[in-house]
């Protein structure tokens, strides 16, 4: 995982995060990407109204894009942009490589885990290449997360 910048920073920002991706799938390793947007998306990512949750990433044709992601419309752009429109990905051809290895001959996908803006103010996607997980997967990381608050609470007390 990539070293989180400091709390400090007056740049760094969550814009949306999809919470339920850690719930649904084993992430196996995680990539920050950036995303090619419109200066009224933009905008409107800096009042913060945007959605990843029901989004994904995929490799076609040798890029990577998200799809399904929603941007609210900004209200006082010129130039309107589309709310659910497809966006370009950028990551390297080695990380692109990986991925498309991953998710064809592996059986994962990408799931878009957070997007922020980072230090420099810049948009930033970071995406997991992830495992789907089975229900019982689910019950199981739900027993081990209970199991390691209840130990805490001992050792608070004890």
């Amino acid at each position: 995982m990539a070293n989180k910048p400091q709390k400090a920073d007056p740049n760094y920002k969550v814009i949306a995060e999809n919470r339920r991706a850690r719930f649904d799938y084993a992430i196996e390793d995680d990539i920050e990407c950036g995303i090619v947007l419109m200066g009224s998306e933009v905008k409107s990512l800096r009042e913060n109204t945007s959605n990843i949750a029901e989004s994904y990433a995929a490799v076609e044709e040798g890029e990577l894009w998200l799809v399904n992601s929603y941007i609210a419309p900004y209200e006082r752009a010129m130039f309107k942009h589309e709310e659910r429109r497809r966006r370009k990905l950028l990551a390297s051809r080695k990380e692109l490589a990986r991925m498309w290895n991953d998710t064809q001959r592996k059986g994962m996908t990408l799931v878009p885990l957070v997007m922020y803006f980072n230090h420099k103010g810049i948009v930033k996607l970071k995406i997991g290449i992830a495992k789907g997980k089975k229900n019982h997967d689910k019950r199981e990381t739900e027993a081990k997360r209970d199991w390691s608050r209840q130990k805490q609470r001992l050792l608070k007390q004890g």
